[in-house]
C-alpha cells in the first residue's frame, strides 16, 4: 500500500534530503565540484525506491536562505522533522530515508575526487547525528 503525504510533509522531506546534499556540496568552494556533487546526490536519491516519488515530485525543494549557520540549522531541523513524519507513516520508511540521505551525502563527498574534505566530513557528521546514524 502506498503511503500518502501531505504537501507540507513532502516539502519537509525534500528540504531535508536536498538540504543535506547542499550542506555537503557547499562545504568546499568550487563551481564544477558543486555541480558534480549535486548530480551525485540526485543519482543517489533516484535509487531510493520507496521515497523516489516523494523526492522527485512537487517541484523544486524549498531551500533555506541565510548564512551557512542558518541554513545548517534549518536543514538539521528538517531532518529531525522528517524522521517524525516517517515514524508516524511507517517505521520502515525511517530507515530507508536515513539510508538514502547518508548514501547521498557520502556519494556527494566522493564525487569531486579525493574523498571528503574536513569541512565536508564535518557537515556529514552533523547530518548523520541528526538522523541518529552515528
Amino acid at each position: 500500500m502506498a503511503i500518502t503525504y501531505t504537501d507540507q510533509e513532502r516539502q519537509t522531506l525534500r528540504t531535508a534530503a536536498f538540504g543535506a546534499v547542499y550542506l555537503v556540496s557547499s562545504a568546499e568552494p568550487g563551481f564544477l565540484d558543486t555541480v558534480k556533487e549535486s548530480l551525485a546526490g540526485s543519482r543517489a536519491f533516484a535509487k531510493a525506491s520507496e521515497l523516489r516519488d516523494v523526492l522527485r515530485t512537487g517541484g523544486l525543494p524549498k531551500m533555506p536562505m541565510g548564512s551557512r549557520q542558518e541554513i545548517e540549522r534549518e536543514v538539521i531541523t528538517a531532518l529531525s522533522e522528517s524522521q517524525r513524519i516517517l515514524e508516524a507513516k511507517g517505521p520502515e520508511q525511517v530507515q530507508e530515508f536515513r539510508t538514502a540521505v547518508t548514501q547521498a551525502v557520502d556519494e556527494v563527498a566522493r564525487a569531486a575526487g579525493g574523498g571528503a574534505s574536513p569541512s565536508e566530513q564535518d557537515a556529514i557528521s552533523k547530518i548523520k547525528a541528526a538522523l541518529g546514524t552515528t
